[in-house]
This record gives structure tokens, C-alpha cells and sequence, in this order.
């Protein structure tokens, strides 16, 4: 063996280990864990739509998500990530790679938000609750709500588009801004309104939107299930017999003050549309946002003779139920002495 040979032979090997060391470095940077190593639980990355790639590593860096910053970098680079940072809401998972990252915030490849709201009487508390977790703006939101034009667009106007939400969870992309929202909302509204749905409407004589707003009365009425079907048949009966609905939910909505726990003369006297003592017919719009249920309460009512309802005295949250006036002012009686009795004014 020659010494030109050998050396060619010992620059060989050097090159081989090299590229042997260099490919094993490439594949550690591309390839192994780098993100919440050791970590069990995800963590999501919010990116908002002015970030540049040096926020994105500062948050990552304050998430305690990535290992080996240069590393990072380094594949971003290599993919371009630099300057197509897109914004949204990234879910990481542990022990992902440095490859897998990035290829995740290129794309946009954004992880949904869970979006609840339950429990609301007005708009204010609607657009906050629904934007809470969102980047879309409340108050903007709220706008489009009180927007007469926005919501006849729609198919409601300012008063009967809270008849469109339907409380439940719903995913969105953190990014969604108001009027998506707002359209994304009218699609569940279309999609709960099938065509069943809006043929039994139509069987007991109200619309869609006439329908939310009874089932806003029952459900503000009764949170006891079983007694919901019989209170829809009641007050369709007076809508029948074009009677008052005489509903207190709806008086206490129109004045506004939501802790009134027993009624008082001047409270029915209180003028507003919603007040259902003093104007026949269902109010303007729903006074919550009542549950699948209760719809369905409406839609499948019961065919009763009830006229009047009263709490029931042992304040269970149930209720007793009369045809005739006469046996409507006994139970009235019976409850008046319960409120007089535990110091409700």
C-alpha cells in the first residue's frame, strides 16, 4: 500500500465520519424530540396576527416548549418558517419534533377552541361570553348584534337575533373575527332547524323564532324537565284563546332587574313589550337563551286544559296546575302564605 493510497484512504474515512457525524447531527435537529420533552401535558401557542418569528420563539421560550433554541431556529430556517408566520392557536404535543413544529405553524394548521355560553338573558352578556376565549372583539360583535342592517341580513332583526343561539360547545378557530362568528352561528341555528323541526313549527302554528321565545318563557319558568312539556301546553292554550300569558319571567325581563324574587302591583304595571300582564301575545324576543330541550318542550307540547299555574308551596321548583280561576286562587293563596311566612317581599 502506497502512502498516496493511504492517505487518500485516511481522507475517506475522515469524510466518512464526518458526513457519518454530520448526518447524525441533521437527524437529531430534524428529527428527535425537542418540544415539552419529558413533559405529559400539551400546550397550546397562541400566535396573534402581528407576530413575526422572533415573538414566535419568545413565546415558545416562555412556555417552557422548546429544548434546543439553535436547533429550532435552524429548521426553521430551512423550511422558510421566517417569513410565513401565520397567527392562530397551536396545540403542542410532548416530545414533538423540531420538523413536526414547524411544519404544524407553517401550514396555520391551527387546534380549535372550545367555545361555550349558557345562562344568558341579554346581548352584552352573549357577546362576552361567546368572545371570551376568542381574538374576535366583544364589543364588535356586539355591534353587528344591535346592527339592524347586520341582522336582517341574517333573517332576525335586533331584538329576536338572540332566538339564532342555541346554547352548547362549539369549536372555532381562536382567529375567527365577528362576522364569521356570527355567520358560523347562523349554520348551527340552520342545521338544529331541520326540515322535521320547522313542520311540527308549523303543525302548532308558530315559526322558528316564535318557538325559541315560548321555549325561553318554559325554561325560565321551570328547570324541572317534567314539568316542561305540560307549562308549553299551558301557555299555548292562552295563546290559543288569545289570553295574556300573565308570565313573570317575562315582566321581570322588562324591567330589567334580574334578583326581583317575588312581584309586586307596580312591577306588573311596568311598561314594556315584554310585560305579558299587560300586552296579549308572545313578547318581542326570547329572555335567555333556552336549551335544545326546551324547544323541544315546545315543539312536542302537551295537549292539556290548563290555564293557570302557581309554584308549588314547599318551594321544590315544581308547580301545581288549574283549569278554572277558582282553583287557580286557592293555590295562589297557598304560595302568597309561603312567601309571607319565609320573609319573601
Amino acid at each position: 500500500m502506497t502512502k498516496k493510497f493511504k492517505y487518500i484512504l485516511i481522507v475517506y474515512i475522515g469524510l466518512a465520519v464526518l458526513l457519518s457525524v454530520f448526518g447524525l447531527y441533521a437527524y437529531q435537529i430534524f428529527f428527535q424530540p425537542n418540544v415539552l420533552a419529558g413533559k405529559q401535558q400539551p400546550v397550546a401557542i397562541f400566535i396573534p396576527p402581528s407576530a413575526d418569528f422572533g415573538q414566535v420563539v419568545d413565546s415558545l421560550q416562555a412556555h417552557g416548549a422548546i429544548g434546543d433554541e439553535v436547533s429550532f431556529r435552524f429548521v426553521a430556517k430551512i423550511l422558510e418558517y421566517q417569513t410565513l408566520v401565520k397567527p392562530g392557536r397551536y396545540l403542542l404535543q410532548p416530545s414533538m419534533t423540531n420538523l413536526a413544529v414547524v411544519r404544524k405553524l407553517r401550514s396555520g394548521a391551527q387546534d380549535p377552541v372550545k367555545v361555550t355560553f349558557n345562562n344568558v338573558r341579554i346581548k352584552r352578556d352573549l357577546a362576552g361570553k361567546i368572545c371570551r376565549n376568542l381574538l374576535a372583539d366583544s364589543a364588535k360583535f356586539l355591534a353587528l348584534l344591535n346592527s339592524p342592517t347586520e341582522t336582517a341580513k341574517l333573517g332576525f332583526d335586533t331584538t329576536t337575533i338572540l332566538a339564532m343561539f342555541q346554547p352548547n360547545t362549539y369549536e372555532m378557530y381562536w382567529t375567527v373575527d365577528e362576522v364569521v362568528l356570527l355567520k358560523k352561528m347562523q349554520k348551527e341555528y340552520e342545521k338544529f332547524w331541520t326540515a322535521a323541526r320547522k313542520a311540527k313549527a308549523e303543525e302548532i302554528g308558530l315559526s322558528p323564532i316564535k318557538v325559541v321565545i315560548l321555549a325561553s318563557i318554559v325554561e325560565a319558568e321551570t328547570k324541572k324537565r317534567a314539568e316542561a312539556k305540560l307549562i308549553a301546553g299551558l301557555y299555548m292554550n292562552r295563546l290559543l284563546q288569545n289570553m295574556p300569558l300573565q308570565a313573570d319571567p317575562t315582566v321581570i325581563y322588562g324591567i330589567g332587574n334580574f334578583g326581583i324574587r317575588r312581584l309586586t302591583f307596580a312591577d306588573l304595571t311596568f311598561d314594556s313589550p315584554y310585560n305579558t300582564y299587560k300586552y296579549t301575545g308572545l313578547p318581542p324576543g326570547p329572555i335567555n337563551l333556552p336549551p335544545i330541550p326546551a324547544v323541544e318542550a315546545v315543539l312536542n307540547y302537551d295537549r292539556n286544559k290548563y290555564i293557570f299555574m302557581c309554584a308549588k308551596e314547599d318551594f321544590s321548583g315544581y308547580h301545581v296546575f288549574a283549569e278554572t280561576f277558582e282553583e287557580h286562587k286557592v293555590n295562589a293563596a297557598k304560595f302568597r302564605s309561603a312567601l309571607d311566612r319565609a320573609g319573601i317581599r
